[in-house]
């Protein structure tokens, strides 16, 4: 804090003293933990090094933006990835097989640090139909979505087409195609509903891990999310900031992680039968 405010490399021990005093640094590490987390559970996060303002408000601002685009990037890889994924397993080895496996291995292949900048060469700048940089407009989500769903849109794919692959062999599908029911049909309804248990077990950790994993992407894209305070605390080594934002991804995670579980029981009835016994 003080190398920020005084031109020495080496602030005045009286006063670096005096300043850890005021924030309880001179007391054991256990009472420290103590007042920080008493403090946490009334809601004060203490103040920013930097701006010298509560942490919780920008915090807020910063995690709903985050949630925004975390939020459209699973919603966009979930409706490229779970598609892909059932149509590929229909014809195993087949042109959609091949197709999905390729851009699947692309999609995890390439970083978001390169995937980043080739979408704004030629989306933004080659052919300019969407804007670089900001937030605020709908079309300003759209890059930032679309480079973030590459992953778990790649993940989605390969998860939902072993899975569909593996419920299409099991004996109430072969007896349903047995009944003469249309192959659309057995398809979506048995295949691809049983097979999005695995997909909606690993989207609470999608979330958490694309929440705090988008510090590429917000600071490329100039978005003012979570990632892009987390990266700018740690550059600024502004600790009660970066607490606080590390605390906020591993409380979503949880929370997400818990709705996540109560879906895929929803979706699973031999599951749900499993936790009821």
């Amino acid at each position: 804090m003080l190398r920020g405010r005084v031109a020495e490399a080496e602030p005045d021990p009286a006063v670096a003293a005096r300043i850890a005093a005021e924030l309880g640094l001179d007391r054991p590490l256990p009472e420290q933990f103590l007042r920080w987390l008493g403090s946490v559970l009334t809601g004060d996060l203490g103040l920013s090094y930097a701006t010298r303002t509560p942490v919780a408000p920008q915090l807020a601002s910063a995690l709903g933006v985050s949630a925004v685009l975390t939020t459209v990037a699973l919603v966009l890889a979930a409706v490229i990835g779970i598609p892909a994924g059932v149509h590929a397993a229909r014809r195993p080895g087949g042109v959609v097989d091949r197709v999905v496996a390729g851009m699947s291995v692309l999609g995890v292949a390439v970083p978001e640090f390169i995937l980043a900048p080739v979408l704004v060469l030629l989306l933004a700048v080659a052919v300019p139909v969407l804007p670089a940089l900001g937030w605020g407009d709908p079309a300003q989500v759209v890059l930032p979505a679309l480079t973030l769903a590459a992953f778990p849109a790649a993940l989605a794919a390969q998860l939902t087409r072993a899975e569909t692959a593996d419920v299409l062999g099991r004996p109430h599908v072969v007896l349903a195609r047995a009944k003469g029911l249309p192959d659309r049909l057995v398809l979506w309804r048995h295949g691809a509903r049983l097979a999005l248990t695995g997909v909606t077990s690993f989207s609470g950790l999608f979330f958490a891990g694309l929440l705090s994993g988008s510090v590429v992407v917000e600071v490329v894209f100039a978005v003012p999310g979570l990632g892009r305070l987390l990266y700018d605390s740690v550059i600024g080594q502004d600790l009660p900031m970066l607490q606080a934002g590390l605390l906020a991804v591993v409380a979503v995670a949880v929370v997400v992680s818990l709705a996540a579980e109560a879906l895929q029981l929803a979706l699973d009835p031999v599951a749900r039968t499993s936790v009821d016994a």
